[in-house]
C-alpha cells in the first residue's frame, strides 16, 4: 500500500508540475482532504460499552483514519487537527475511558501525554487515540514529509482549539485557550515547521491595506509559489476567533488564517460546512477560499449519499473534507469520495468554466 501510494504521489506531482498549473493562483484549485485526520478508532471494548449507553451518539464517531503521512502519500491535500492546551503536561495522560472497560489495548506507552505542550485527540476521556498524540510530533512529521516531497501543492490544515467542558461534571475539564495560548500555537508552528514551510496572512496581504482587500484583488500566491508549504486555518467563529485576531488587525503577525466573515479586514478563508449553500459559489468567485464538507457523523457513508459531495464539487469550494477517501472498515458501504480518476486535486471548475 505504502509503495503504491508513493508511486501514485510521484506520478501526481509530475502531472501537476507544468507551467499552466504552476501559474494558477492557489484559490483556483479544488482539493479533497480528511476530517479529524489524526483519529484512531475507539478501542472495541470501550466502544461496545459506549454503544450500550448511547448507540446514536457513538455511531457518529465510529470511524478512523490511516496515518496522516499515509494520507499525504495518497495525495490528500487537506487535514484537520484538534488541539488541546496542556501547559504543564499530564492533564490528559490518563483518560477516564480507560477505566470504563477491561482489556483495552495500551495507551501512550512512551508517556508522550505527560510532556508539556499541545495534545491532539478528538473527545476528552472518550475518543482519545491519535496517530500523533502531541502537536510537536505531528508538525515535525509534516516537515519531514514536506522536505521529502518539496514539489507538493499547498496543504491546507484546519485547526480547532478545543476547550469546551463536557456537560458531565465527572469528565476532565480542558484547559482554556488564552491570548498567550494562541501565541504559543503560532510559536509552535514556526519552531517546528519553519517559516519557509508556511503561507501566512502577511504574505497574502502583501502591499494591500487589509487581508480581505488582497483576497478580493486576487493576491493569493500561485501554485508555484505555494509548493512545499502549508496553510493553517483556525476553525472557530466565536470568542476564540476574536481572541486570536485581537491586537492583530488583518491578522498581522499571525500564522493562522481565521474564519472571519466577509466585510471584515481578516476575511480570506471561510468555513461553510453545508455544501449545498448557494452563497459558496458567489464567495469563491469573489476570491475567498471556502472549506466545506462532503459528509459528517458517518451519515452519508451509511446510506451511500453523495449529494453533499456533488454539491461541494459544483460549488467551487476549494477545500472539501471527508472521513471516507477510503471505504469504511466499520460498516458495509460503497461510499468513497474522490474526483474523477480517483484523484484529490483538480483545477477549480468554477474558474475553469469562465
Amino acid at each position: 500500500m505504502k509503495f503504491l501510494s508513493s508511486l501514485l504521489l510521484i506520478s501526481f506531482l509530475s502531472v501537476l508540475k507544468n507551467d499552466e498549473i504552476d501559474n494558477l493562483p492557489m484559490n483556483k484549485i479544488q482539493v479533497i482532504g480528511s476530517h479529524n485526520s489524526y483519529k484512531q478508532a475507539i478501542d472495541p471494548a470501550l466502544f461496545k460499552l459506549l454503544q450500550q449507553k448511547d448507540s446514536i451518539s457513538v455511531s457518529k464517531i465510529d470511524y478512523e483514519h490511516i496515518s496522516i503521512i499515509d494520507q499525504l502519500d495518497m495525495g490528500l491535500l487537506s487535514l484537520e487537527i484538534d488541539i488541546y492546551a496542556d501547559e504543564k503536561g499530564g492533564k490528559y495522560a490518563n483518560p477516564k475511558g480507560l477505566g470504563w472497560a477491561k482489556n483495552q489495548k495500551e495507551f501512550d506507552p512512551e508517556g508522550k501525554m505527560k510532556q508539556p505542550g499541545f495534545k491532539i485527540f478528538h473527545i476528552v476521556d472518550v475518543d482519545f487515540r491519535s496517530h500523533h498524540l502531541t502537536f510537536t510530533e505531528c508538525l515535525q512529521a509534516l516537515k519531514k514529509w514536506s522536505e521529502a516531497h518539496p514539489d507538493h501543492p499547498p496543504i491546507f490544515i484546519t485547526m480547532e482549539a478545543k476547550d469546551e467542558a463536557s456537560k458531565n461534571p465527572l469528565m476532565t475539564v480542558p484547559e482554556k485557550f488564552t491570548a498567550k495560548t494562541f501565541d504559543d500555537v503560532d510559536k509552535s508552528l514556526i519552531d517546528n515547521l519553519g517559516k519557509e514551510h508556511l503561507i501566512t496572512p502577511d504574505q497574502v496581504r502583501g502591499k494591500y491595506a487589509t487581508l480581505e482587500e488582497a483576497v478580493l484583488k486576487n493576491n493569493w500566491p500561485t501554485l508555484k509559489q505555494a509548493r512545499g508549504k502549508f496553510v493553517f486555518i483556525l476553525d472557530d467563529k466565536g470568542s476564540k476567533k476574536d481572541l486570536y485576531i485581537a491586537g492583530h488587525p488583518s491578522l498581522e503577525g499571525r500564522v493562522l488564517f481565521a474564519n472571519a466573515e466577509p466585510g471584515t479586514p481578516e476575511a480570506a478563508i471561510l468555513f461553510r460546512n453545508d455544501s449545498k449553500l448557494p452563497e459558496i459559489t458567489e464567495l469563491v468567485k469573489k476570491g475567498y477560499i471556502i472549506r466545506t464538507r462532503a459528509d459528517g457523523d458517518t451519515q452519508q457513508a451509511r446510506v451511500n449519499d453523495k449529494s453533499n459531495f456533488m454539491a461541494a464539487c459544483n460549488s467551487g469550494a476549494q477545500i472539501i473534507t471527508t472521513d471516507y477517501y477510503l471505504k469504511s472498515t466499520h460498516f458495509k458501504s460503497d461510499y468513497v469520495v474522490n474526483f474523477e480518476g480517483k484523484t484529490f486535486f483538480r483545477v477549480n471548475p468554477v474558474f475553469d468554466r469562465h
